[in-house]
């Protein structure tokens, strides 16, 4: 089977660790680069936490570009009150030796979507969509080229997790968001109405626990970290995990349900803004423009989750 293309725009971010973790692991998957941005912690540290993770997982065969920096729209804020001060605190990882690439994370995106065959290439986003939204402003050229994005982001019942109404990965760059999602790119969100229902159970970190390897130690290590904020917050049984759930419906689809629908971003309103506006129900005239997933086989999610980890180093 001829693996797919996927490129990674992230911002380590224990959730988006493993999830570069989990798509690694599969042979299914060809990982082309990683393009980081600023979201959970700065832009150098994520590019610098995605350094450590490829070298973690012995592949520092994978580029990493340095993307934006600050969002297209306001003020950048960030989630080191969840992840730490570093985005990956828990494990004791070395510093990185293997560097940066030179060129800008968006002339990156720009290019390789170019050069990759029409839709070939999937990009899966686990940050603020500001690197692909300044790549459309640049070249809007490259939406007709991309076979999809695939991006964690949003929420329709379960409110906010920073404001209220608002995810965090749109709030962070509702601009953006917003460019992404009138581009007219088949794009499937995994929303926190689908990773709310993916909790890391005592029962769940176990089995991790127990698997060999320092990349499912790191994982471990990262999670206990910062599930406590979430267990604290929440009162749930276990932390939710978020970004991981992009790689499983590449690997998996049907572990998700949702349905196609109209998704569009509040910009204005500073109650409601960064908040998605999913018309489920299809009331207006707005055309569907997002697969917009609701429901998630749990139990599966982690089998598979589970699996992947026990092939890494």
């Amino acid at each position: 089977m001829t693996a797919h293309r996927i490129i990674i725009d992230t911002d380590p971010g224990v959730d988006d660790a493993i999830a570069i973790m989990l798509a690694l692991a599969s042979d299914r998957l060809k990982v082309e680069a990683l393009v980081t941005v600023a979201g959970n912690v700065t832009v150098e540290q994520t590019a610098r936490n995605a350094c450590m993770i490829l070298e973690l997982a012995q592949r520092t065969d994978i580029p990493v570009h340095a993307g934006c920096a600050r969002p297209i729209g306001h003020t950048r804020v960030s989630a080191s009150h969840v992840h730490g001060v570093t985005g990956m605190d828990g494990p004791d990882l070395p510093a990185p030796t293997m560097p940066v690439q030179p060129r800008h994370g968006v002339d990156y995106l720009i290019d390789a979507i170019r050069d990759a065959p029409r839709h070939s290439l999937h990009l899966v986003m686990l940050g603020p969509m500001t690197n692909l939204a300044m790549a459309l402003i640049k070249a809007p050229d490259i939406a007709a080229r991309l076979r999809g994005v695939v991006a964690m982001g949003g929420a329709r019942c379960e409110g906010g997790n920073i404001t209220p109404s608002a995810e965090f990965n749109f709030y962070a760059d509702p601009e953006a968001a917003d460019i992404v999602l009138r581009s007219g790119i088949a794009l499937t969100l995994l929303p926190l109405d689908v990773t709310h229902q993916c909790l890391t159970t005592p029962a769940r970190l176990a089995r991790l626990r127990a698997l060999p390897g320092r990349c499912a130690s790191a994982a471990v290590a990262m999670l206990e970290a910062s599930g406590r904020f979430d267990l604290n917050k929440y009162g749930w049984a276990g932390a939710p995990l978020h970004d991981p759930c992009t790689i499983a419906w590449l690997l998996q689809p049907d572990l998700f349900a949702g349905r196609q629908v109209n998704v569009s971003i509040s910009l204005h309103d500073p109650l409601t803004r960064g908040m998605s506006v999913v018309d489920w129900w299809d009331t207006t005239d707005r055309p569907a423009n997002a697969l917009f997933m609701h429901d998630a086989n749990a139990d599966g999610f982690y089998d598979l989750l589970t699996r992947h980890l026990a092939r890494l180093p």
